[in-house]
């Protein structure tokens, strides 16, 4: 037998390849031979051929986006979200080859039906949301480190013209420029398409003007996309002059709109509440920095790189600056390291409480978690929900108010124990997430059954 399968994920960074890792693993466990086509942030790799496709017994789509499908014609074909392909792979497997084999007629069908059941599923804020931060977390990661590494030449080395430590400062602080503007555009270009993103980069654009920072991205990418689909809608053009709307009408008129509303109407109040944020932020302390740390660690958990987690992430990352480090990002990262490290140290420590597949996996989830990836924990989830979910939340709920307790600080969003140099007294942040993690894995360990 040979299974074909594409994966993909809203944010095509970690589902996309767990999933395709998955299906992997279980039709070679089942002696099939398999080929999966990812449909990352990088872009589609290990692309289905035609002659793949031709020889093909039957082809998993486990997607969250939607992606060129007539190429399946008269193939048998199974559609699941990404997440299901974690969860039950073997049996999708058979379900794939046991599903029936599509006509064009009856494909063209069920690629409708597929088409509008994601283009609904996209219309949502969370969708549009994740489209924005996935585009903007490679401007913010790569200005971080730069910024980072121009400290290590000494803290005011930046400030000497010409030299290597103000070229890294100058190149992060441009990077981080841009990162409200991307935000705002793919927000934008999510919600309307490619004419959404001139208008959302320009109101991003505005938005760093008036110091809304990220709560202004955010307003203006979804003012902006909301505005290119009504001047798509209501604006009409006689058909000779239809070909200027892309490229005169919409970025201009979008723009102008957009503009105006966030200088006039509500910008002021945004870069108000932007302030306001920022500043309770930097001037929280003591309790209130614990119970903050602790709610971020429990929504770091929660769902393992759902909504719930990238909402605490989308959250610390807005509040990273150039050249300052963020304790609440120090805490999302830390807490966000712990449900893997945790079950991986618990398949070490309790090595009868898990099969061995389970302990292999535990392997991944080590160097997974040291990554920062929190959806390493998804397979223990999947298979024990009840036993494990709330074991890994109460330790990252640990490790986020320890995090915060120890004012621990981060100056880029991702990296794990690879960007430790851009952490701001790091002793002690490590501490926070050993302690968490060991947590987590006693948690599990004595709430497991042997086998």
């Amino acid at each position: 037998m040979k299974i074909l399968a594409v994966t993909a994920c809203p944010t095509g960074i970690a589902h996309t390849y767990m999933a395709a890792e998955a299906i992997e693993q279980a039709a070679k466990a089942k002696g099939y031979e398999v080929k999966v086509e990812t449909r990352g942030s990088v872009g589609v790799e290990n692309e289905l051929t035609a002659a793949d496709i031709k020889s093909a017994d039957a082809i998993i789509l486990a997607c969250d986006t939607s992606v060129p499908m007539d190429r399946f014609a008269g193939k048998k074909l199974i559609s699941v979200p990404v997440a299901e392909a974690l969860k039950n792979t073997g049996e999708l497997i058979e379900r794939a080859l046991k599903s029936k084999t599509y006509k064009s007629s009856d494909l063209t069908d069920e690629v409708s039906n597929l088409k509008a059941q994601r283009s609904e599923e996209r219309q949502g804020f969370y969708k549009h949301l994740m489209n924005g931060v996935s585009f903007m977390i490679p401007f913010v990661v790569a200005g971080g480190i730069l910024i980072a590494l121009s400290f290590i030449f000494g803290y005011d080395a930046f400030q000497t013209e010409g030299t290597l430590p103000a070229y890294l400062m100058g190149a992060g602080g441009a990077a981080f420029g841009l990162m409200v503007p991307i935000l705002a555009g793919y927000i934008a270009y999510s919600i309307a398409d490619r004419p959404g993103l001139a208008p959302g980069m320009i109101g991003g654009s505005v938005a760093v003007a008036l110091n809304a920072g990220f709560l202004g991205g955010l307003a203006a990418g979804f003012l902006a996309g909301y505005t290119v689909v009504l001047i798509k809608k209501y604006v009409k053009l006689p058909k000779s002059l239809q070909g200027i709307m892309p490229v005169l009408v919409i970025p201009v008129l979008g723009s102008l709109i957009v503009g105006l509303l966030l200088y006039y109407v509500i910008g002021t109040p945004v870069a108000a509440v932007n302030t306001a944020m920022n500043n309770f932020l930097t001037n929280m302390s003591g309790s209130n920095a614990v119970v903050l740390g602790l709610i971020i660690g429990l929504m770091m958990a929660f769902d393992m790189g759902g909504p719930v987690n990238k909402a605490a992430y989308a959250f610390g990352t807005g509040t990273l600056v150039a050249g300052s480090g963020s304790a609440v990002m120090a805490a999302v990262m830390a807490a966000g390291m712990v449900p893997p490290l945790g079950l991986g140290i618990a398949t070490l420590l309790f090595k009868n409480k898990f099969s061995t597949g389970e302990r292999e996996a535990g392997k991944a989830a080590l160097v997974l978690g040291a990554s920062f990836i929190t959806e390493g924990a998804i397979p223990f989830a999947a298979a024990d929900p009840i036993r494990v979910i709330p074991s890994i939340m109460i330790g990252s709920a640990l490790t986020g108010a320890l995090s915060m307790a120890f004012n621990a600080t981060l100056s880029v969003p991702h990296g794990g124990i690879f960007v430790f140099f851009a952490v701001g007294n790091w002793p002690l942040y490590v501490v926070a997430i050993l302690a968490g993690s060991i947590v987590s894995a006693l948690c599990v360990g004595f709430a497991k059954k042997a086998l």
